[in-house]
This record gives C-alpha cells, sequence and structure tokens, in this order.
C-alpha cells in the first residue's frame, strides 16, 4: 500500500511540475507571440524577404524562420509559444 502511495504522489507531483511549467512560461496570446516574433524579425537584415514569420495552429506557436529560396527546408531560428487553454 505504501509503493502506491508513494508512486501516485510522484504521479502527483509531475504533473503539477510540468502543469506549473506550461503555464508559467509562454505568452498569454496568440497576439502577443505574433508581436513578439515580427519584433525579433524586425532585427534582422530583410531585403532579400528569407526571413519570416508564421503561424503553427497544430503546435500554438509563431516561428521564426530563415528561407535559403532554394528546395532546401527553412531553417527555424527561433519558436514564439502561446497558451491555448
Amino acid at each position: 500500500m505504501k509503493v502506491v502511495n508513494l508512486v501516485f504522489q510522484l504521479f502527483f507531483l509531475l504533473v503539477t511540475l510540468l502543469s506549473l511549467i506550461y503555464f508559467l512560461t509562454g505568452y498569454d496570446s496568440a497576439f502577443e507571440a505574433d508581436q513578439n516574433c515580427h519584433s525579433s524579425l524586425s532585427s534582422y537584415d530583410n531585403l532579400s524577404g528569407d526571413y519570416g514569420c508564421d503561424h503553427d495552429t497544430e503546435t500554438h506557436q509563431w516561428i521564426l524562420y530563415e528561407s535559403n529560396g532554394k528546395k532546401e527546408p527553412a531553417k527555424i531560428i527561433k519558436k514564439f509559444r502561446y497558451k491555448f487553454l
């Protein structure tokens, strides 16, 4: 019985810690994440149009990326995750 209680307490502690990390990090809204992505984008020399911000609705984040225009995948520079709950 003590082992079951210990496992339950460890599971509860893990869920609590992950919840705190999730809710204390990230931006409060998609708009706030978008504004920060475009603010960071302005610090790059974007005359060639290789840099951009894109919204990923599946992972609830804005992504600052660099595209080289070739058939290679874009390089992710920074992610701006926002809370969706």
